[in-house]
């Protein structure tokens, strides 16, 4: 949305606006510095750049409160289960209704009057529809340009993207993010070793929940991983397994399909437009 408003092929937006996990790959880093020199900076459209604070740091610090990632655990009986996630609430759409306040000149906790609104884009194509809803709030409008203004899928935005030079364009989404596929992880091992290490100190890290929990003695019931299977991520079957690995695999985890636990989350991390399930809370004992 970006290159088409900066080329006119839809209207120029006033404002780009990246919500800063602090915990994204260096890639996505990369790639946000070349947009804004190649693509934002000569059409006068500032990325401004907002942040809750760093994932990683925070979930480790036990002085910090936890907005729990969406981790897959073990619980005491042996059935898996998954945390609630609270990430994307508190560390993208949090800072962004922050930043938009701020724009519109009524910081928290001023009250905004009514009719007094931006118009926000968010970045849904046709292949998801569905996912196109309003703002939760008066002073935010959403518009989905890639479906009412040029009606595009996200075939047509990956070619776009190719003949602008773009094709090697990274996901966003935490380095740690539980619904990376197995060719993220693979990805990031083979070719980050930096970042690999860093996944799998996390890995470990969290095992016996976070860090609060554990400082004020809470009894966990459970132990937590960044790997659906449930194992150490680096013992995490991510490489090639055989089509009876997949079957059971596949019934371990309720009948997710090859694709998904191979590929992941396919759009990454998006404010509006996780594309992970809600998981339900369970008896983990994380503490709020």
């Amino acid at each position: 949305m970006l290159a088409l408003s900066a080329r006119g092929v839809l209207p120029k937006v006033d404002y780009a606006v990246f919500a800063d996990t602090g915990w994204e790959p260096k890639a996505v880093y990369d790639h946000l510095d070349r947009l804004e020199r190649e693509i934002a900076q000569p059409a006068g459209i500032p990325i401004l750049r907002v942040s809750s604070g760093n994932i990683r740091d925070d979930a480790l610090d036990p002085e910090h409160r936890f907005a729990s990632m969406p981790l897959y655990i073990l619980n005491k009986d042996g059935k898996p289960g998954m945390t609630r996630r609270q990430c994307t609430g508190e560390y993208k759409i949090k800072p962004i209704k922050k930043q938009v306040r701020e724009l519109l000149g009524y910081p928290y906790p001023s009250r905004i009057p009514k009719g007094v609104f931006v118009e926000q884009w968010v970045g849904i194509s046709t292949d998801e529809f569905h996912r196109a809803k309003d703002a939760d709030v008066q002073y935010m409008r959403n518009r989905h340009p890639l479906i009412t203004d040029i009606n595009w899928s996200r075939a047509d935005c990956v070619r776009y993207l190719t003949s602008i030079g773009l094709a090697e364009t990274p996901k966003s989404s935490c380095l740690g993010c539980p619904f990376h596929g197995n060719a993220q992880w693979r990805a990031i091992r083979d070719h980050s070793p930096d970042e690999w290490v860093d996944v799998v100190e996390f890995d470990a890290a969290i095992r016996e929940g976070n860090a609060r929990a554990n400082a004020t003695g809470n009894k966990l019931l459970g132990q937590a991983f960044l790997h659906r299977s449930r194992v150490p991520l680096n013992q995490a079957p991510i490489d090639h397994v055989t089509a009876a690995e997949w079957a059971a695999l596949q019934e371990e985890i309720g009948g997710l399909d090859t694709a998904e636990l191979e590929e992941g989350v396919a759009d990454g991390c998006s404010p509006w437009a996780c594309r992970g399930s809600d998981p339900v809370r369970d008896d983990f004992g994380l503490a709020a």
